[in-house]
């Protein structure tokens, strides 16, 4: 049965967390739709993660609904939410409401995530019925403001966090992701809100995680310290794509059993 923004508010008030992890393409999204993963995150990551660019920045509407539709097609129960890439809604309200309908009716997403307190658009939003998923704390579109990726709300600056988190939950949101801030933040955060926090370097004390899929599989080159590798992928394509090699310059493939007659 397909999840909703609804059943996350649920397992919050019931304790039970979840998993969310980035998705990017048809087969990924089928595979962790079917290993039960509930909310799938087609994330502005991708700019790094599939096209290879340096920062977040320069991706595209178009490239983000391309992935959408993709992920869309692999998911039969999974809540699909579609990240906002920069620029798509920092411009105008209207140019944020216009672009977030668009995750939903060309790419098929039932939600959209929204990176910093963008109180306005969020209530436009969810007046409209577009569920959001707010996103506080380190805020990659805004790295070079930032200074680079470095932890947000230590100190005195922890109370600036905590405000935008409640202000963007009475704007409606649904969800608010939580980035490399102290695990002491992230826990009181959630310990204030109604809805689930998703914390990512945000420490235990989150309603759900969230994670980049090649992070989790060890293909990324320079994982960053909040994430963890459950394979290492990255070795396993290597040796696979040698061995293949090997066999293709010695003559061993393709043999008998891989020829047709």
């Amino acid at each position: 049965m397909s999840v909703t923004v609804h059943d996350l508010r649920a397992w919050k008030a019931a304790g039970r967390r979840f998993p969310m992890l980035t998705a990017y393409d048809f087969p990924t999204a089928h595979i962790l739709d079917e290993a039960g993963i509930p909310v799938l995150l087609v994330g502005d990551t991708l700019g790094q993660t599939i096209l290879g660019y340096e920062t977040t920045l320069p991706v595209t509407m178009e490239e983000m609904l391309h992935h959408t539709r993709a992920v869309v097609r692999g998911a039969t129960d999974a809540l699909v939410v579609g990240d906002m890439p920069f620029l798509s809604f920092q411009v105008s309200v209207e140019e944020g409401v216009r672009n977030a309908g668009r995750f939903l009716k060309e790419g098929g997403a039932r939600a959209v995530k929204i990176e910093g307190p963008q109180l306005e658009l969020v209530h436009r939003l969810v007046e409209l019925g577009i569920p959001v998923m707010a996103h506080v704390g380190l805020t990659p579109q805004s790295v070079h403001g930032l200074g680079g990726y470095r932890v947000q709300g230590r100190g005195e600056a922890g109370a600036r966090v905590i405000d935008e988190a409640l202000a963007l939950e009475k704007a409606g949101a649904f969800a608010i992701v939580l980035e490399a801030m102290p695990a002491e933040l992230g826990a009181e955060i959630t310990r204030s809100l109604q809805i689930p926090t998703i914390g990512i370097g945000a420490g235990p004390g989150c309603d759900a995680q969230v994670l980049v899929l090649h992070d989790v599989l060890g293909m990324s080159e320079k994982p960053p310290k909040l994430a963890r590798a459950y394979a290492d992928l990255r070795g396993e394509i290597d040796r696979a794509v040698r061995a293949f090699a090997d066999d293709v310059v010695a003559g061993r493939f393709p043999d008998d059993e891989h020829s047709y007659t």
